[in-house]
């Protein structure tokens, strides 16, 4: 599995690489903004609703919530950047 899943977004990024080739400026900061907020609610939905609840370990389960936090703000930082790039 472990394995599968690494496959999955290596060829995952290889494809977001080949797609970013055929863009350039503000066409490609646009691509790439909305790819960084796709990325983050991803990872976020992730944290909260699985590595967190799932946790058993009290060290582990707090640094999943700092790292929630940490993720949530460069979300948010990435939609405002989104609202700057036309």
């Amino acid at each position: 599995m472990k394995r599968a899943t690494s496959k999955s977004l290596s060829d995952s990024g290889a494809k977001k690489l080949k797609d970013y080739e055929k863009l350039t400026g503000a066409a490609f900061d646009r691509a790439y903004i909305q790819n960084e907020i796709a990325y983050h609610k991803s990872v976020n939905a992730a944290v909260s609703g699985t590595l967190i609840p799932n946790a058993q370990n009290a060290e582990l389960k707090s640094l999943l919530e700092t790292g929630l936090k940490l993720f949530q703000e460069h979300e948010m930082h990435a939609e405002h950047m989104a609202m700057m790039v036309h």
